[in-house]
């Protein structure tokens, strides 16, 4: 199962982690891992080609945390409410395979 954990503080998102594998399907045809790195990627490449916002990325196999650095402007938070968006939509769709967490940042990470 993938999990997603959406860190916000005041209703913005701060951070965002990506853990685990879907195993919907096998490796290179797995569509629900697809959608997700889809979506999460794109949103991290969107931030630092089109905003000023600084983004602090770490992966690893399975796994990808990103942090804002400072204070997000407008743009990074619209970027960023749309990915949440996507991935909710995806683990409605796919239940066993994504579940989605939205933490306030005083809880763990």
């Amino acid at each position: 199962m993938i999990t997603i954990t959406i860190r916000k503080e005041k209703d913005a998102i701060v951070a965002f982690s990506v853990t685990g594998h879907a195993e919907y399907a096998d490796e290179g045809q797995d569509i629900v891992c697809s959608a997700v790195s889809a979506l999460t990627i794109n949103a991290v490449n969107s931030i630092e080609r089109f905003t000023s916002d600084r983004i602090s990325v770490a992966e690893a196999d399975g796994e990808l945390h990103a942090e804002i650095q400072e204070t997000a402007g407008p743009e990074t938070q619209l970027l960023l409410q749309s990915m949440l968006l996507g991935l909710q939509t995806v683990g409605e769709q796919y239940p066993r395979y994504v579940r989605v967490n939205v933490a306030d940042c005083k809880d763990s990470f």
